[in-house]
């Protein structure tokens, strides 16, 4: 079953077409542009919505952002997905299902409203990331995957940063209600995946994948330090971006600049990262990523001075970057096989802690804001002392400094 083109076959590589610009690579850049024309739009807009609007606290926020996770929650489930139709029409589906979540937010006001869309674009989003992870790992060459990635980011990264211009200008110019916004960032959504199943052609899969939920036991480094990461980011994604709104009292048009400036940061930033970790490798770019959240996070929970959050928050979404090198580790590690179906089992454990801390820190927030940075800290602080075990070289058989090939 699918919705795209017929597949170009290549006997060279059994996978990338011939030339030009219809090549995987460019669909994957394609596809990470897409998803963020709705989803920067509605991460920008869905707390001051939800202030606004909906006369949200940080506990009805905690609910809505777990409500949001429980799709990630249910990755896994992708994987059965692959027996009706392929992995490229799956993305394809997903990013139409974001689209119809976002475009829709505006049309019920209501907390009820707020928490179905959010749950129908949250199954669209996650499920295409997952998607899109797989299909990267299986794409692209192992020796160059950093530096690709790197670029396939920087690309999203433009994405957003023509989301929040034109928010931004918008909030500044007009009064365009927030069905209006949430509207018009789903359809553009929608738009691209029209375009990209009627200009690239279906690609031939790699090797044929498991379709069944898979737990390898030497896997559990990645699994560890991907479930830490779901827990950590969470507090980036929802308490700080939060604490700018409550705390310091900025308006949408200032979230929206703010994530400006960090997606301009993006695209500058995340190829000279896939630089970076093709020369010192996974082991070394986690463990600079790791301390330096652990020294954020205690700075945020300090931060009395909005100038300072505002460069806390920059800093911290920089080091989104890096995360390049948790997948890369896994792609050296992996048996091709495994691919999709430990990226859907990765992807679900990621969410695990996400279910439940959105609503058990968001209680924690009424009480110590404080307190909830400072476990993101700690977290940081676990994930640097798990990236000790990550070899310099790793492979399929060397997970780990405790296993010799």
């Amino acid at each position: 079953m699918s919705i795209a083109r017929p597949a170009i076959e290549n006997p060279k590589s059994g996978l990338l077409p011939e030339k030009g610009w219809r090549q995987p690579a460019v669909l994957l850049m394609l596809m990470a542009a897409a998803m963020q024309l709705s989803f920067a739009a509605w991460w920008t807009l869905q707390y001051n919505f939800a202030a606004e609007m909906l006369n949200f606290t940080g506990k009805e926020v905690g609910i809505q952002q777990s409500i949001r996770e429980i799709p990630g929650f249910l990755s896994f489930a992708a994987v059965f997905l692959l027996f009706l139709m392929r992995e490229q029409t799956l993305a394809m589906v997903s990013l139409a299902l974001l689209g119809i979540g976002i475009a829709a937010t505006g049309f019920f006001p209501s907390a009820l409203g707020f928490y179905l869309t959010t749950f129908i674009g949250s199954i669209g989003f996650h499920y295409y990331e997952t998607m899109h992870q797989s299909l990267t790992l299986q794409w692209l060459p192992k020796k160059t995957a950093p530096a690709i990635m790197g670029r396939i980011m920087s690309v999203g990264g433009f994405a957003q940063l023509l989301t929040y211009a034109f928010i931004f200008l918008i909030g500044s110019l007009y009064e365009l209600s927030y069905l209006t916004m949430f509207a018009f960032a789903g359809g553009a959504t929608l738009v691209g995946v029209i375009i990209m199943i009627t200009a690239f052609p279906t690609y031939p899969e790699g090797e044929f994948q498991t379709r069944s939920l898979i737990l390898r036991k030497r896997y559990w480094l990645y699994y560890l330090l991907t479930f830490m990461g779901g827990a950590r980011r969470q507090i980036f994604m929802v308490f700080a971006s939060w604490m700018m709104i409550e705390k310091f009292g900025y308006a949408f048009k200032d979230i929206a600049a703010l994530f400006l400036v960090n997606a301009a940061g993006v695209m500058i930033i995340a190829p000279l990262v896939g630089q970076l970790i093709l020369k010192l490798g996974e082991r070394t770019a986690l463990r600079i990523e790791y301390a330096a959240l652990a020294l954020i996070f205690v700075a945020y929970a300090f931060v009395e001075i909005p100038e300072i959050a505002i460069a806390l928050y920059i800093l911290d979404h920089a080091f989104f970057s890096f995360d390049i090198a948790l997948k890369t580790y896994f792609q050296k590690i992996a048996t091709n096989s495994d691919i999709a179906a430990t990226t859907g089992v990765a992807f679900t454990i990621n969410h695990i802690a996400a279910v439940f801390i959105p609503v058990i820190f968001g209680l924690l927030w009424l009480y110590s804001p404080a307190s909830v940075f400072l476990a993101g800290a700690a977290m940081a602080t676990l994930s640097l002392v798990l990236a000790y075990l990550i070899p310099r070289h790793p492979t399929d058989g060397y997970e780990t400094v405790l296993k010799r090939a």
